[in-house]
């Protein structure tokens, strides 16, 4: 897996929730963006620039994040992320302390790969889930799940259940469909007119 860098500032927390509420707004004024560091024992709260988060959370690909807070480095993954509901400004980030010996739960893009039967026959191949929510060691979870689709024909699906990836324990429920080839008019005027 990628790493990337996000160097931030710590911040203390207000005792009164008000105070606190006029903190966070400051902070987002200023074009900062609230983070909160858990998993390492006392969570630590802490700021950084909206444009420190670009490459981290407008990206297809899933990275180990090196969170530098104040000048000391810690391993940390993306946990949750909020946006304003109008704006799509990131409003609040939380990370993930790694702690190698322990599992890990993140969510692993899908990519599929063959050119499946049933699209060769005129269905057309959807994705149903982009990303797999996987359970594993931090150093084990690859970059992205790759799906062979070559043996679906037309109308078959790929259930979560079906699928294992070496050393990843898969969260996702195991009949939600993870990609199909569905019917498409042609294929289904192609079916009507082979049983004539």
């Amino acid at each position: 897996m990628k790493s990337i860098e996000v160097k931030g500032t710590a911040r203390t927390i207000a005792e009164r929730s008000s105070e606190q509420a006029r903190a966070l707004k400051a902070i987002r004024k200023d074009n900062g963006v609230p983070c909160v560091l858990y998993g390492a024992g006392e969570n630590i709260h802490f700021t950084v620039p909206a444009d420190g988060l670009r490459n981290l959370v407008y990206t297809p690909h899933i990275y180990v994040v090196d969170l530098v807070i104040d000048g000391k480095k810690i391993n940390a993954i993306m946990k949750d992320i909020q946006f304003h509901p109008v704006k799509d400004t990131i409003l609040h980030v939380d990370f993930y302390q790694i702690d190698e010996s322990k599992p890990i739960v993140m969510e692993v893009p899908v990519q599929m790969e063959g050119l499946a039967e049933g699209v060769k026959a005129g269905g057309k191949l959807v994705l149903q889930m982009r990303k797999l929510k996987v359970k594993a060691l931090y150093n084990v979870i690859p970059e992205k799940l790759t799906i062979n689709v070559a043996h679906l024909g037309l109308g078959k699906t790929v259930k979560v259940g079906e699928l294992s990836f070496e050393g990843l324990e898969l969260m996702n429920a195991k009949e939600a469909v993870v990609c199909a080839v569905k019917l498409t008019r042609a294929a289904r005027g192609a079916a009507a007119a082979a049983g004539n």
